[in-house]
């Protein structure tokens, strides 16, 4: 892939954002009562999952956007010490996706990392953060998005979401089609991506688009499995895969 850097070079970035701020419809009747992130999977939170997983990996600091039963979620992490958390307060105004980005770029450096909150998934010979840092080159991207083949992707029933080009470059499925690649929903994101941002909320695939017309949004192919956990139904079969690993 075009940039492409020796694999010993630090992390891109020891900052993330955590995404937790969603209604979490879909996992419903658990979340009738608790905030999606704090559904339990393997005997501990989706979002511990993720925050042990980024303390493990070298991130020292991570931003979580709190919306729904913000304040379960925020008495949670305040028990945690690794990485550290601030909290990006969306309790008056749900902001989506790229809007809560937008709204916390502010306390996080360039470039930072940024996962989904129910992004469960096992390492390849490389971690993912290691993965997308080797791939990093901010002179051409504006943002690169972790992706995984549909055989090391569980629970998804999907189409695909993603192309991707001999250098790497992002375009999206076509019509009708079927796209080799899904996305984890973990990226490692430039502030050159949130420039001139819509106000209040928006998708982050706004600011996709731009980019991928500019040329600038790139994909790395993950070297190990992935777990949709998007409904009650995924929990149990996640659970067993974790268990075999």
């Amino acid at each position: 892939m075009k940039g492409q850097i020796g694999t010993d070079r630090p992390l891109a970035s020891t900052a993330a954002m955590v995404m937790a701020a969603g209604l979490g419809k879909r996992m419903r009747p658990l979340t009738a009562s608790r905030p999606k992130p704090m559904v339990q999977v393997a005997g501990k939170p989706l979002i511990d999952h993720v925050l042990d997983r980024l303390g493990e990996g070298g991130i020292t600091d991570a931003v979580v956007n709190v919306h729904y039963l913000a304040d379960a979620l925020i008495a949670h992490l305040g028990q945690r010490k690794l990485p550290a958390v601030t909290i990006s307060d969306e309790r008056a105004l749900l902001l989506e996706t790229g809007g809560g980005m937008f709204k916390a770029q502010a306390l996080l450096p360039d470039p930072f990392f940024c996962l989904n909150s129910d992004a469960i998934w096992l390492d390849g010979p490389r971690d993912c953060l290691r993965e997308l840092t080797a791939a990093w080159n901010p002179a051409i991207m504006d943002a690169m998005l972790l992706l995984v083949r549909h055989n090391g992707a569980h629970n998804y029933e999907g189409k695909g979401d993603f192309r991707l080009d001999p250098l790497g470059q992002i375009s999206r499925r076509r019509p009708g089609r079927i796209a080799p690649f899904i996305f984890t929903g973990i990226q490692l994101v430039s502030h050159r991506l949130l420039r001139d941002a819509p106000e209040g909320p928006f998708s982050t695939n706004v600011l996709w688009s731009r980019a991928i017309e500019e040329g600038r949004l790139y994909g790395c192919v993950h070297t190990g499995e992935w777990f949709e956990v998007g409904e009650p139904a995924h929990i149990a079969p996640t659970e067993a895969a974790l268990t075999r690993a």
